[in-house]
C-alpha cells in the first residue's frame, strides 16, 4: 500500500492524501507534541497544516524517498512557527518579539521516533489501544479501565506486555552498557505517560 500511495499522494490525489493521513498522522502529532507541548488544538493545527503543505510539495519529494521523515521535518518547521506565531506581539503594549528556543531535532531523533510510532504499530491491537491512551492521551489505568469496559488487571496486563514488546522491538537503542532501557526510549517518545496506580 504504502509506495503505490506515495507514488499517487505526489501526484496530487486526494485519496492517498487521507490514507497518509491515516497511516502517519499519530507520528506526526507525537513531532507536534514534542514542540508545541498537550495543547490538543495546537497539535491539530500542526497535523492539519502539516499535511496541507506536504500535500502542495508533494512534487518535491524525490521518488524512492521515505515519506516519514520528510512529513516529520515538515511537521517540526511548522509547529516552530506555531509558536513563534503565538509569541508574536499584535498590538497595544505588549513585549518585545523573542525569538523561540527550540531543541533541534536531528535525523538521528527523528529515526528514533519513526521507529517507535512503527513499534507501537506492531503490537496487537488491545495492547496497542492501551499504549496510546496511556501515553498519547495521559489516561490512567483506572481512567483506561472504565473507557474500555475491563478490569484493571487487564489494562495492566495489556500495558506490561505491550512494553516488553516495544523493549525487544527498540533494544537495538539500549545496548547493555546504557543506563536508558529499551522501555524507557519507547516512553520517552511516545510522550505522556502513566499516573501511578
Amino acid at each position: 500500500m504504502e509506495p503505490d500511495a506515495v507514488a499517487r499522494f505526489r501526484a496530487g490525489d486526494e485519496s492517498a492524501v487521507r490514507e497518509m493521513v491515516e497511516r502517519h498522522g499519530g507520528a506526526v502529532a507525537t513531532v507536534a507534541r514534542s514542540i508545541v507541548g498537550r495543547s490538543q488544538d495546537d497539535v491539530a493545527e500542526v497535523v492539519q497544516q502539516t499535511f496541507v503543505k506536504a500535500w502542495r510539495a508533494a512534487g518535491s519529494l524525490e521518488p524512492g524517498r521515505p515519506i516519514q521523515p520528510w512529513l516529520y521535518s515538515i511537521a517540526r518547521r511548522t509547529a516552530i512557527d506555531l509558536l513563534r506565531r503565538e509569541r508574536r506581539p499584535t498590538t497595544g503594549d505588549h513585549a518585545p518579539e523573542q525569538d523561540i528556543a527550540v531543541e533541534s531535532m536531528t535525523m538521528e531523533r527523528t529515526q528514533e521516533i519513526y521507529d517507535v510510532r512503527q513499534a507501537l504499530d506492531g503490537l496487537p491491537a488491545d495492547e496497542r489501544e492501551v499504549m496510546k491512551m496511556s501515553h498519547l492521551m495521559g489516561m490512567t489505568h483506572t481512567d483506561i479501565a472504565e473507557q474500555l469496559g475491563v478490569p484493571i488487571g487487564t489494562v495492566k496486563s495489556r500495558s506490561g506486555r505491550a512494553k516488553r514488546r516495544l523493549a525487544a522491538a527498540l533494544s537495538h537503542y539500549a545496548p547493555e552498557s546504557s543506563a536508558m532501557t529499551a522501555n524507557q526510549m519507547g516512553e520517552r517518545n511516545v510522550q505522556g505517560g502513566e499516573d501511578s496506580q
